[in-house]
């Protein structure tokens, strides 16, 4: 998972790597990839982005590309034979296209296992990326109204 940090950084020819934005490592590890799951990523990100404009790319862990938004919205990881998306609070979220299919035991996380040739059912993985953004909303906004106002 390191190439595409070593690859992005020589692209990049003497920039810092603490300059280098998750953007950019995202797009190095797309083209890194150069097969089916680069072109999966790519259109899951740009679903991710149209679902929410205001989405943040970061890169956790290492080389895994995250979309935030008051929190964690997913993370898309690439093996061998799946492209993966893992919802960070996928469990409370309702999935009436029943997307999630792998990860179901937990109570926190779910996840998408996307195949080759899989088809993505486009406005239901947007839906689900709406959820989760006012998912996360909900509860920062519930953070908020719990904390006591300050005592001059």
């Amino acid at each position: 998972m390191k190439k595409a940090t070593t690859a992005m950084e020589k692209s990049m020819s003497g920039s810092k790597e603490g300059e280098i934005s998750p953007s950019q490592l995202i797009d190095a590890r797309i083209d890194e990839l150069s097969d089916w799951r680069g072109e999966t990523l790519a259109r899951v990100r740009t679903l991710i982005k149209e679902a929410d404009p205001e989405v943040i790319e970061e890169w956790k862990w290492r080389g895994v590309p995250v979309w935030s938004h008051a929190g964690i919205i997913c993370t898309g990881e690439t093996y061998k034979n799946v492209v993966k998306l893992t919802f960070a609070k996928g469990a409370s979220l309702e999935d009436p296209s029943r997307l999630f299919n792998s990860s179901l035991e937990g109570n926190t996380r779910r996840a998408i296992d996307i195949h080759q040739n899989d088809e993505i059912d486009e406005e239901a993985l947007k839906a689900l990326i709406r959820a989760a953004v006012a998912l996360n909303m909900s509860v920062r906004a519930a953070g908020r109204s719990q904390k006591k106002p300050r005592s001059a």
